[in-house]
């Protein structure tokens, strides 16, 4: 599944209910990206979550 490596965000489960009330299952899924960040000055690849890339919790390599 994904997951974010920064925050730890992951997919959450609830119940979708309809006008009639009829319940089911259903998924929220974040929006994870592969991007190249700066690690301790050397970039790596990491899959992060867009939350934290604006927020500036990471700073994006060149």
């Amino acid at each position: 599944m994904a997951k974010c490596e920064v925050c730890g965000k992951c997919v959450q489960f609830g119940i979708r209910v309809s006008h009639s009330h009829r319940r089911s299952n259903r998924t929220w899924k974040p929006n994870i990206k592969r991007v190249k960040v700066l690690e301790n000055g050397t970039p790596k690849h990491m899959y992060v979550c867009s939350r934290c890339l604006r927020s500036g919790k990471v700073t994006r390599a060149v």
